[in-house]
């Protein structure tokens, strides 16, 4: 009897055991998480995320905005680490060509090559050689990627991006979840294009390397509209648009610290008033002396900036004694406002009228030149009679616009849009020269040519981060190091 009495009772908690495995199993299945998502979902995703260039950091790096509440890393060029968030986004974009495959939609994977090559390129630009071939390969027991080289990332980049111009313009079917171009191939490819002539611009510095061929690509596609169609008009413009809805507002819409503690830059807003230029208008107000004084809102005389070199104590007395311009109440007043801005026709145009300077293409730079301030202006809704009398201006109209009078109107048309472009334009040119003359400036008064690699990377990578570095940048992971990518 004790033998029976003790084998059921082993039957029993195993069978009990099995039980509670079962359940426990089953609690690890949550009946309502999706295990599939549409590619549509996750494009949008991805343009929100790509297209949203809204920023107050890179405004205030590049001499557009000043900042008054405190010594800030951006303005006074003192920042150090940034991060690897992007993978993040690349994962989704690993999961949108999984979804269009599984769906039949090889439109999503074209797209996905771009923004493949897009976020890629965000983050090569800020560190140097990053992970590529063997990042997102966690799920093959790869938590330490080895770092590709930044030439080869290029390379690599440049083939995605007319791979996938190539497929958008066989494979146009309906895109769903776009809230760019509703669904309209032939306007990405445009944006595509458009895109990679920036990527190849970007390479100036190596037209000497044949395995890249800068000028004859650019050539290629400039030459080429019907297979290379590019972005034709301000309508064509990639950009995200905002609504007065909750969660699709305007970045900056509401902002307290707007409203407090921004002001316009010196060097940016002293150039709009030597060229007469009525965007200062649309992006900034007068300052509270020419308010007191009944000063016109289009009185030049009316605006004013403080020097974002200057040490902070200097800039916070002059901004309360009513000297500077804060920027435009619409930024934080108008739940819409102007959208983001991935690539702009007006960028385009100043991207030909550059390349037309370095003789890469026969064209004349004057028209790429004097079409890319009209959309500009355009965009910020200046009228046509005051865009004629601005092109009338000896200053800002040039038969040969030179390299600094391009990248000075590219600058004005960035103004707080288009993310760090402008920042690497300047890295890239020299144009237009960003104020460095304060006491203020951290750094030992140098402009930062990069972003040291991220801390986590010291424990989870250092092997091949440390292989990156000395392979990149003999003085070591430094913020002024000088990346192959701006190496003469």
């Amino acid at each position: 009897m004790k033998s029976t009495s003790k084998n059921l009772f082993l039957l029993l908690c195993i069978a009990l055991s099995l039980v509670n495995c079962t359940k426990i199993d089953d609690l690890q299945d949550d009946p309502n998480r999706a295990l599939e998502v549409p590619p549509e979902l996750l494009l949008t995703q991805l343009e929100t995320r790509a297209f949203n260039t809204i920023s107050l950091s890179a405004a205030l790096a590049t001499r557009q905005l000043v900042y008054t509440d405190g010594v800030n890393s951006d303005q006074y060029y003192n920042w150090q680490r940034s991060g690897f968030g992007a993978y993040d986004d690349l994962k989704q974009v690993q999961q949108m060509i999984l979804e269009a495959e599984r769906t039949g939609l090889p439109a999503y994977r074209s797209l996905a090559r771009f923004f493949n090559a897009y976020f890629i390129i965000d983050m090569t630009r800020i560190f140097g050689d990053i992970p590529y071939t063997e990042a997102l390969q966690a799920s093959e027991a790869n938590f330490a990627p080895a770092y590709d080289e930044q030439k080869n990332i290029y390379l690599k980049v440049l083939d995605e991006l007319k791979t996938a111009s190539e497929e958008l313009s066989e494979n146009g079917e309906d895109i769903r979840g776009d809230v760019i171009y509703n669904g309209d191939a032939l306007l990405w490819r445009k944006l595509i294009n458009s895109y990679y002539l920036r990527v190849l611009l970007s390479l100036s510095h190596k037209t000497g390397d044949t395995d890249l061929n800068i000028i004859s690509r650019f050539r290629e596609v400039v030459n080429n509209p019907q297979d290379f169609p590019l972005l034709t008009s301000e309508e064509d413009n990639g950009v995200l648009p905002f609504h007065n809805i909750e969660g699709n507002r305007y970045p900056l819409f509401r902002n307290n610290s707007l409203q407090t503690a921004y002001y316009m830059e010196k060097t940016f807003v002293d150039k709009l008033k030597t060229l007469k230029d009525p965007r200062l208008f649309a992006f900034a107000q007068r300052t509270p002396q020419a308010v007191d004084q009944n000063l016109e809102v289009t009185d030049f005389d009316a605006y004013n900036g403080l020097p974002g070199s200057a040490p902070l104590d200097e800039n916070v007395d002059k901004a309360g004694n009513g000297e500077a311009s804060m920027i435009n109440e619409r930024y934080y007043t108008e739940p819409a406002n102007e959208p983001g801005i991935l690539i702009s026709y007006a960028e385009l145009q100043f991207i030909l009228a550059e390349a037309a300077s370095r003789e890469w293409i026969t064209q004349s730079a004057e028209g790429f030149y004097t079409n890319g301030i009209i959309a500009s202006m355009r965009f910020y809704g200046i009228s046509e009679s005051e865009i004629d009398i601005y092109l009338q201006n000896p200053d800002v109209v040039s038969e040969d616009p030179s390299p600094e009078m391009i990248l000075t109107q590219k600058h004005i048309a960035m103004f707080l849009n288009t993310g760090w472009q402008m920042f690497f334009e300047h890295r890239r040119t020299g144009y237009p020269e960003f104020d460095i003359s304060g006491g203020g400036v951290l750094n030992n008064g140098r402009i930062p040519k990069r972003w040291m690699y991220p801390a986590k990377e010291l424990t989870q990578n250092q092997a091949h981060l440390d292989e990156a570095i000395q392979r990149q940048f003999p003085e070591g992971d430094d913020i002024n190091a000088e990346m192959w990518l701006i190496r003469e």
